[in-house]
Order: C-alpha cells, then sequence, then structure tokens
C-alpha cells in the first residue's frame, strides 16, 4: 500500500515547487491528512527559512512545527557527511520522517534544490534517502537550454540512477518546455521509458520566472519608502529611467519596473501617473537610485496619491542597480498568493490529475474533510464551465472576489456596474483583473435594457407591472442580473453582498421561479467544521416552517448533500430526541420526520434529537442506540429561522469553521443569496457552488 512520494530532480532550477504545490492540493482533496517533510533544506543552520518548507505549511495550512518538517540544513548535512557521519544523517531522516508519517494518512517528500554547495553529490544523496525511506519517485527535470534530444537523454539517465538503487519511479515531468513542443517531449520520453511511468510536461509559464517586488527589494538591499502593501507586484521588465518624460513614457511596458535616479522627480511622476491611466500599461514599482531621496514637495505629493505601486530606494547607482535586478531569480514563497494560485493552475492544467491520483493513492478513504470537499469544488466546477452573473460591480469584496475568480479560470464572469469605475476601483485597490476576460454591463445603458424590461412585462403584466415600471426595474441590478439568468445569458447568479435577501431572490421568485416538484425555496449552509463537512439547513430563508415544509426543506438539502458528494444521514432537529418529548414545536418535528419517510423511505433520517444526540457518537449512542443518523448526522435540519441562523453562526464563529452558503434550493435556476457582512472567500465559494448547481440544471 502506497503511502508516500518523493519529488526529485537532477539539477537546479528545475520548478518543482509546482509539482509539489501541484501534489499536495491533489492529495488533501482525496485523504484526510497530508504531511509534507523536506529531509535537506536552505538556509543555514536553521536562521533562514527554506521557501519550500515555508511556502507548504502555511498555503495549506498544515498542523506541522517548521522544525518537525526537516532533518538537516544543506551545511549540517555536508559538515556530517564531511566527517563520515553517513549512517547519523539517515538515521535522523528516517526517525523525523517516520514521526510524521505516524500521524498522517500520506507523506510528500520533497527533495533537494541543486543550489550552493554540495550540489555534485546531491543525486545520489536523493536517491539513497528515497531508498532508505521505502518510498517511490516523481521525477522533475526542467527543458532549458537543452536540446530534445539533451532532455531526453537527461532524463533518462536520472531514471536509470534511480532504478538502479531499487527505488521505484511512479512518474516524470517535464518542466519548463516550450507550449508548442510539449506533445514532442511527452512521445520522446514515452519512447525510452516503461509503459508504467506516467509522464505530463509542464510549459514555461512566464508570470511564475517574473520575480516579484519583494525578491527585487531583497537582492538589492533596498529600503520601502512606498507602497509596501505591494511588494508582491510581480515584474515582468525593467525600465531605466534617462531620457526626457516625454521620450520615456513611450518605452513604458506592462508591469515593468522603473529604475530611475531619486532626483528625477519628472520621471518619478510621470511613471505614477502613467500607472493610473488608463493609456498607458501599469507599472509594478520604482527604484530610486543613488540614495538620493525626493525632495519634501514631491514626497509630500506621492504620499496623497490614492494609489501608490512600491517605491524603493537603494544607495547603489543605476548602472550596478540594474545588473543586479537583472540577475533576480525568482523564488516561490507563502505570501506571494497570486503566484501559488497560477502553479496550481498550471499543474491542474498540464498534469493528468486523476491518473496521478490513482497511481499514487492506492487506500481508500472514508467520509470527507473540508479540504477535500473544497477541492472536490474547484475540480468539479471547471469540468463543465458555467456563466454567473454578480450584480454588485461596485462592492470592492466583489471585485477582489472576482480577481480571484479570473486568475483561477473557473468561470466565465459578468459584473454589473460602470467599467470606468470599476477599472478605478481596481487600481484603488491594487488588483490585478484582466477586464478583457470577463464582461462588464451597465444596465443603465445596456442593449438588453429594453428587450429586458418587454419581457418582464409580458411575464408580470398580470400582477399590475405596467412597461413604464419594468423599465425602472430593469434599472435594478438585482432585477437585471435575474433576467439574465432567465434568458440564458447567465447560467446563476451570485448577489446580496451590499442587498438584502428579499431585495435578491424577491426577482427570482416572481419569474425564474420554483421547480414543479417544490413548494418552498429554501437554503443550506455547508459547515466546514475541523474533521467534517455538514449540511445546516434552513438558516437563512423560511422563518418558522410548518411540518410539510420542514418535511421538503430536509428532502431538498439531501438531495443537495447528495449532489455535493455527502453521503446524506438527516437529523430533524429539536430540544428532545426521541419520544419522550412533548409540545407542538417537538410534535411539528415528528411529523416532519414522517412525512419525510413516507416520501423518501430510501433516506436515513431521525427525528426529532437533539444537536449533541445527531453530531456526537458518543451521545448518539447513549440516547438512540439502535440508530443510523445518531451521532453521524451529516445534514441538520433546524425547526425554525431563529434557530438555524444562530445555531450556524455560532457554531462558525466558536470553532473557526468555513460556512459555505446560503445555497438556494427549489429554483429552476441558481440564484443564491450572500451575507451583507460577506467576506471575499464568501463570495468566491458562492460563486463556486452556484456554477455546480447549474451544471445539474
Amino acid at each position: 500500500m502506497n503511502k508516500a512520494i518523493y519529488i526529485a530532480t537532477s539539477e537546479p532550477n528545475s520548478g518543482k515547487s509546482i509539482v509539489a504545490l501541484g501534489l499536495m492540493r491533489m492529495l488533501l482533496g482525496k485523504t484526510a491528512k497530508v504531511g509534507y517533510f523536506r529531509p535537506i533544506i536552505d538556509g543555514d543552520s536553521g536562521h533562514k527559512k527554506d521557501n519550500h518548507l515555508n511556502t507548504i505549511l502555511k498555503h495549506f495550512d498544515l498542523d506541522i512545527d517548521y522544525k518537525e518538517g526537516f532533518a538537516f540544513t544543506r551545511t549540517d548535512f555536508i559538515n556530517k557527511r564531511n566527517a563520515g557521519k553517513e549512517g547519523e544523517i539517515f538515521d535522523t531522516i528516517i526517525e523525523k520522517y517516520k514521526a510524521l508519517e505516524d500521524k498522517n494518512d500520506f507523506m510528500l517528500v520533497e527533495g533537494t534544490d541543486f543550489s550552493g554547495e554540495g550540489t555534485a553529490i546531491e543525486l545520489d544523496a536523493n536517491i539513497l534517502i528515497a531508498k532508505n525511506l521505502g518510498i517511490p519517485a516523481i521525477i522533475v527535470s526542467s527543458g532549458v537550454g537543452k536540446t530534445l534530444d539533451e532532455f531526453i537523454n537527461g532524463l533518462h539517465i536520472t531514471y536509470d540512477s534511480f532504478t538502479e538503487k531499487e527505488v521505484k519511479v511512479l512518474a516524470v515531468i517535464a518542466n519548463k518546455v516550450q507550449e508548442e513542443n510539449l506533445q514532442i517531449v511527452i512521445d520522446g520520453i514515452e519512447q525510452n521509458l516503461p509503459k508504467d511511468v506516467i509522464v505530463n510536461a509542464i510549459p514555461l509559464i512566464p508570470a511564475l520566472k517574473n520575480p516579484t517586488i519583494k525578491e527585487i527589494a531583497k537582492a538589492i538591499d533596498a529600503k520601502i519608502l512606498f507602497g509596501g502593501d505591494f511588494i508582491n507586484n510581480q515584474t515582468s521588465s525593467f525600465k531605466v529611467g534617462a531620457m526626457q518624460l516625454r521620450n520615456y513614457l513611450t518605452q513604458l511596458e506592462q508591469d515593468c519596473l522603473i529604475i530611475t535616479p531619486g532626483d528625477r522627480a519628472d520621471i518619478i511622476l510621470g511613471a505614477l501617473q502613467a500607472n493610473i491611466s488608463s493609456n498607458y500599461p501599469s507599472i509594478s514599482g520604482i527604484v530610486l537610485t543613488g540614495g538620493l531621496i525626493p525632495e519634501e514637495p514631491i514626497v509630500k505629493l506621492i504620499d496623497g496619491l490614492q494609489q501608490i505601486v512600491p517605491i524603493l530606494s537603494v544607495k547603489f547607482g543605476t548602472f550596478e542597480v540594474a545588473n543586479k535586478i537583472g540577475a533576480v531569480r525568482s523564488h516561490m514563497y507563502a505570501d506571494n498568493k497570486d503566484k501559488i494560485i497560477i502553479s496550481l493552475n498550471t499543474f491542474d492544467k498540464y498534469c493528468n490529475v486523476d491518473k496521478l491520483t490513482d497511481k499514487l493513492i492506492t487506500f481508500k478513504n472514508n467520509g470527507i474533510t473540508p479540504r477535500m470537499f473544497q477541492y472536490n469544488l474547484l475540480k468539479r466546477a471547471k469540468t463543465s464551465r458555467k456563466h454567473i452573473v454578480l450584480p454588485e460591480g461596485s462592492d470592492d469584496r466583489v471585485i477582489a472576489a472576482a480577481a480571484r475568480l479570473v486568475l483561477m479560470d473557473i468561470v466565465d464572469l459578468t459584473i454589473l456596474g460602470s467599467k470606468e469605475k470599476i477599472t478605478e476601483d481596481l487600481v484603488r485597490l491594487g488588483l490585478k483583473l484582466d477586464l478583457n476576460k470577463v464582461n462588464i454591463i451597465n444596465p443603465l445603458d445596456s442593449e438588453y435594457s429594453k428587450d429586458f424590461a418587454n419581457t418582464l412585462y409580458e411575464l408580470r403584466k398580470d400582477k399590475g407591472v405596467t412597461i413604464d415600471i419594468a423599465e425602472d426595474l430593469m434599472n435594478d441590478v438585482s432585477y437585471f442580473g435575474t433576467m439574465m439568468v432567465y434568458k440564458g445569458l447567465a447560467d446563476g447568479m451570485v448577489s446580496g453582498a451590499a442587498h438584502t435577501t428579499q431585495h435578491t431572490i424577491k426577482p427570482a421568485l416572481q419569474f425564474v421561479k420554483m421547480k414543479p416538484s417544490v413548494s418552498v425555496v429554501s437554503s443550506v449552509f455547508f459547515m466546514c467544521l475541523e474533521d467534517r463537512v455538514s449540511v445546516f439547513g434552513d438558516c437563512a430563508i423560511n422563518p418558522n416552517p410548518n411540518a410539510e415544509q420542514l418535511a421538503e426543506i430536509a428532502i431538498s438539502s439531501a438531495e443537495s448533500s447528495l449532489a455535493f458528494g455527502i453521503e446524506p444521514r438527516i437529523a430533524m432537529l429539536s430540544y428532545s430526541s426521541g419520544s419522550s418529548g412533548k409540545g407542538e414545536e417537538v410534535d411539528k418535528v415528528r411529523k416532519a420526520t414522517e412525512i419525510v419517510k413516507q416520501k423518501r423511505p430510501d433516506l436515513k433520517i431521525e427525528g426529532p434529537i437533539q444537536y449533541d444526540a445527531a453530531v456526537d457518537i458518543g451521545v448518539g449512542k447513549s440516547k438512540m442506540p439502535n440508530s443510523e443518523v445518531a451521532g453521524q448526522a451529516t445534514v441538520l435540519i433546524f425547526p425554525d429561522l431563529n434557530t438555524g441562523n444562530n445555531t450556524y453562526k455560532a457554531v462558525q464563529r466558536e470553532t473557526g469553521a468555513l460556512a459555505i452558503g446560503p445555497m438556494l434550493q427549489g429554483l429552476n435556476k441558481p440564484v443564491n443569496d450572500l451575507s451583507r457582512g460577506c467576506t471575499v472567500d464568501d463570495i468566491f465559494n458562492t460563486v463556486i457552488i452556484t456554477a455546480i448547481q447549474a451544471q445539474g440544471i
């Protein structure tokens, strides 16, 4: 039974960080606990944290102490090897690895970087470590600067080096290959390796090789004067400002870095103005050379600007600084979320994730963890791309969520609002959003407005809606967005960050309407707790449902649970468990339970049952020993909105659980409501579940 994998390379700058990130997310989507271990890290005696280790631990929030995640620094490893202490080296590596292995379902082990001292012995070291740990390997190799023959021959030599020492190689990944050569490389490698070895190829991604301002600042020992919030801006190129401003502006490129002496106020202010101008490309930052700082009036002017890119000051001359910046090599680090997202997307796009999963994970997990649930949401949303409309384009959180969704390339988006205002907001917020990849519509001057108004009039004229009223309503973003869904111009809508629940769902109830088999629209939250995902319903829509409505909410929630990969075990919650309780409220729950049993005898259901008996296996077995649901409920149905809303918020706040939703159930097409206190993550997740809902319509 395979429970670990070793990521290895035979050269520096192979780009195996992409593979480590991609494999970690893939593994966390399939198994509850994944450990990460680097036998040998960069750094000097632990004074400097290893980028690979720190990035994985932080980004995936792994419950591993930094010092648990490695055995030796590179320097310590070389010293011990030179002292003839190889036995001690392997004993320590095995001991630390086994300590993590005991606490996890699967182990991801990443080999050395081939940078600095000791590179000549690193391949043998990695092979011996994998052999002593008894785990198979994935080999990553870079195609930069090699002919096809050189690349394939080098990879084959590395493969042979592992197999000769009886280390099984499960897959090889050719990285940093020209896009047009991907299939040629794959075919060439497959001809030279056994058929059971998985072969994937990843192209050279420019956004991953571009250094950030943070990395550049460190390399040139610069002081950050302004724009510290944007030091993760990526730099595509650099431009030295020596000519007059009118000529210099023509040299600007997207995300370029400006290098200029600190006394060139014209270049500094001109570059900052160009950055916020729609007629010029955005810049990533400015480096002021020669130890010169702009004069006080210029500093005051810069300080008052609404949005400032990072401005660095360095004591060296312009020529020396330009040379140093040209030599900066980009690394992955935990704070650079955009680069991590690009890496994850790249891995998923170019690597056969399903095949790797089947090869790596040879055991089956019971249940579903929050990480598995979220991974599966993303994976499923990508299987059939959907178009979601976001009506609240004037809300900063909506714009930030849209930027992330576009970066992850999961759904197609329409944002309602003024394109000029959205562009200004992006600059103010320092967000990168390619507006060519989203559809922006202003309902006040849209080509659809007249047709939408006529449609609404025809649908609602029997309810007293005149054409004038219909035209006014179509200026409302909720009505406009909902009509896009009704007319098939969008597959679903997410709103409510700046509007009430009633404002969001009223148009949907008026003309999208409920499914024929449904008599009540309800909602669920997916509550991502520490070790499981539970479905809570209804916590957002129905104040006091009767028994029939409560039964329908339970059935709808069970169907939603099943649709999202969670086996439904329904607990109909009350203040009493079993038959002991008396009173109108508990009788309502008892009656609802019986209705569900009659309508859907295939569903596992228990009720009335108290919350602790529903979710705690000990309490559940004590109070209801013969129940299939008690202690292991996955779908929890609350008797009224007061109980449900307060309970979900209490669980969320006290346990730190992620609450995804509310997701509305029962409409012909998906329209979902947000809380006005929602976060960017809430909007992001709700768009994802809306897209998945749309796949089932």
